[in-house]
């Protein structure tokens, strides 16, 4: 499978080819903002993105460890900020008492919006939440990257994965009214953007890490093959509406988390940190929790 990344260095914006691992140097191209999406747009699907990496000047090795080297979430448009977090919730056949029907009519499943894309943070990365939550609870999702053209057609990009950490405690207090609030934490995205079609089975593990130790840890799945909604549904339902087909725009679309640390009566606590091992992908995603200030009186 193909997988790039983008970052900036010394005040460049660069983007490279893989994952690399501890002890990396990598190979650095590059690249201007809204290069990759222009590429993607114009071949009208992610193979254009790979193709688009090595062109231009000549490129940089800098070791991983660099602290000039900071990776940015796959494709944001960093100049215009024309970038949206958002997503669905309750997608999962872990929270439904039946399977789907082979030819089920589609009924669309509850949908966010989280913020602007600048928002997101990177692995490593605090993620800040309200000064009290209630009761936090981290959900590790598939995140589809799309890229609107210069006419707002949607073009799929790739897909990565992502941490939509919330207050559930808040959204269960009045689930009609408070969920946009619930839904007000820092969210975190793996750079690495995978240039294939949506997933169909994605694994790992979540460890709730406190005070050095391991305070939880268990399983999950959030590949296609867990989800009750099919994703082609969920997107062209979602593109149907003309407020998410402006010119221009980078969607990150989360499709939903499967049961996980509130469901087995774990609380999150500020300090913890939380550590996504997607296994399966070989991806890891891990943030600490930091709850934010109150605003002075």
């Amino acid at each position: 499978m193909s997988i790039i990344f983008e970052c900036e260095y010394q005040g460049r914006r660069y983007a490279g080819r893989g994952i690399p691992a501890t002890g990396d140097s990598l190979t650095l191209y590059p690249v201007t903002d809204g290069q990759l999406r222009a590429a993607l747009v114009a071949g009208g699907g992610p193979g254009n993105l790979s193709a688009a990496v090595p062109e231009g000047s000549e490129p940089i090795e800098v070791e991983l460890g660099d602290a000039g080297l900071k990776f940015l979430p796959p494709l944001l448009p960093t100049a215009s900020n024309n970038s949206l977090i958002n997503g669905f919730m309750g997608t999962h056949r872990s929270k439904f008492d039946r399977a789907p029907e082979p030819d089920e009519e589609f009924t669309a499943p509850n949908y966010y919006i989280k913020g602007f894309g600048s928002w997101l943070r990177l692995p490593d990365e605090p993620l800040t939440t309200q000064p009290d939550p209630v009761w936090l609870l981290e959900e590790p999702e598939v995140v589809l990257v799309y890229a609107n053209d210069d006419r707002g057609v949607p073009h799929y990009a790739g897909y990565t994965f992502g941490n939509d950490l919330n207050d559930i405690g808040l959204h269960l207090k009045n689930p009609w009214a408070w969920t946009p609030y619930a839904k007000l934490c820092e969210t975190s995205i793996a750079p690495w953007l995978f240039l294939d079609a949506p997933p169909e089975k994605v694994t790992g593990t979540v460890t709730v890490e406190r005070d050095g130790g391991t305070a939880w840890q268990g399983g999950f799945s959030c590949g296609a093959d867990s989800l009750f909604h099919r994703i082609p549904d969920m997107a062209e339902y979602l593109f149907s509406h003309p407020l998410l087909r402006q010119p221009g725009l980078v969607n990150y679309l989360f499709l939903g988390a499967d049961k996980a640390t509130y469901h087995d009566g774990f609380r999150i606590e500020n300090g913890d940190r939380m550590v996504l091992d997607v296994s399966s992908h070989g991806v890891v995603l891990a943030n600490q929790v930091r709850y934010g200030d109150s605003i002075s009186k």
